[in-house]
Formats: structure tokens, sequence, C-alpha cells
């Protein structure tokens, strides 16, 4: 991780319909957050000591990393992710509730017979922004398949002020009509997943590509500055203009 940057993981929720393209789990921050406030982000937050003491006693790569996103995808959405057996939406509700009163996901999971199941997630990107103006965040970006069935996210006032599932494109859709408010690493995220019509076709892509640091920079072309990424490594955008970008 950065030295000069938050340590924090994000996971991706792919759930498959019968007809169309997968949904994803989209949270939106509450206004009042330093960070992103009131933007529509992926589940996600720092990775926090605990998670790192767990992941290193578990040993696999970015283990630390997976532990958090795991915690947070409970702790904003009571959705679980990574765990085995999957728990019942009662049990993963009650999860959350201890998860925000404070208590560690470790000893959690021991009464209910549940372990983590890390190897759920693949990881997809490390973006390292360098332009926030508040904080700056080192983020791992893990994709993983959805629970089966109808599960629907349990918000909390302290977490998000709202979740939902809806599919790549239509986030992009109510982005581009203003209704919704998206920072650049999520809108060129929406972007890479909108080329796919399966959770197998998304990890595909996200193994065919190396984990290497995104650090946007500005660019100049013909007199207009624009915020830039490297090319080739799978994001179908990899420039937007520097005027009207939103850098929560």
């Amino acid at each position: 991780m950065s030295d000069d940057a938050i340590p924090a993981a994000t996971v991706i929720l792919v759930r498959e319909r019968s007809s169309g393209a997968p949904e994803l789990l989209m949270v939106e921050r509450a206004v009042d957050m330093a960070f992103a406030g009131g933007a529509l982000v992926f589940p996600g937050g720092r990775i926090d000591a605990a998670d790192e003491q767990l992941g290193s006693r578990i040993g696999s790569a970015n283990a630390g990393a997976r532990v958090a996103a795991v915690r947070e995808a409970l702790e904003e959405t009571a959705i679980p992710v990574g765990l085995a057996p999957l728990p019942s939406p009662d049990v993963a509700a009650s999860l959350q509730a201890q998860l925000l009163a404070g208590d560690e996901l470790e000893h959690l999971l021991v009464p209910h017979g549940i372990e983590l199941d890390l190897d759920a997630l693949t990881p997809l990107a490390r973006w390292v922004p360098r332009f926030h103006a508040k904080r700056r965040f080192d983020t791992l970006f893990f994709v993983a398949r959805a629970p089966d069935g109808d599960w629907l996210p349990n918000t909390v006032e302290s977490e998000c002020t709202g979740a939902h599932w809806a599919s790549a494109s239509e986030v992009l859709e109510r982005d581009q009509a203003g209704e919704v408010q998206l920072i650049f690493p999520t809108r060129r995220t929406l972007e890479r997943l909108a080329q796919h019509t399966s959770f197998d076709e998304i990890v595909c892509d996200a193994l065919d590509h190396p984990i290497e640091p995104i650090s946007p920079w500005l660019d100049e072309v013909d007199g207009e500055r624009f915020i830039t990424i490297p090319e080739g490594i799978g994001y179908p955008v990899t420039r937007e203009k520097l005027d009207g970008l939103w850098r929560g």
C-alpha cells in the first residue's frame, strides 16, 4: 500500500439475472461524510488493524484487504460475501448489528460455525488517486458473486443512506442524467463492467490484467485538461475532462 494514502478495500457484488446485464450492489454515502459524501459507490472502507491481523493468520494474498471487504459489505448492507456456509438473512443482519456495535468479525463467526472464504473475492484493480482534496485512499477493488436468492440490502444511517442493485449501464445513465454523483474511479470501473454480460466474463477480465496502482494524472490535449489513466489495463475510457470533474 502507498505510504501516504489510507489503505482500503471495496467489493463489487455481481448478481446475474435471467435476462439482461448483471446487477451490481451500489451504496450511497451519507452526504456529510468527509470523503465522497453523497456519492454512489461500491461497499467498502478502510482496512482496520483487526482485518490485517486476521488476514496475516490466514496468509493468502491481500488477505487483510479481503477481510476488510467482507466486513464492510456486512456492515453497510448485511449482504454476506466470502463466508461459508452462507448465513441466513437473519444471521447476516445480526452480524451487521454486532459489527456496528464494535465487535470483531472473527469472534462473531465462530458461534455460527462460519468460516471466511477469501478465494470468493477476485482482485480487479488497485486505485491510488492523487487528486482528492480531502482524503486519499489506496484501495483494492475486488469482484465477487452475490449470494443466491433475493437479498435486499439493509442500510444503517451511520454507514450509508441507501443501497440498491442496478446494472453498470443503468448507473452510468443516471450519472449522465445528473441523478447521481460518481467519483472518477467508480465511473471508470462501471464503464469497464458494462462491457460484460456475466460474472464469469468479469472475472476473466480481472484475471487478464495486472493489479498495479492506478494513479490518474493531469494531461493536456488541444488546450483542454484531462484526468488520465493508462491504456491497456481493461478500462474502455481512459480520460475525462478536468473541468467539472467532481473529486469527492
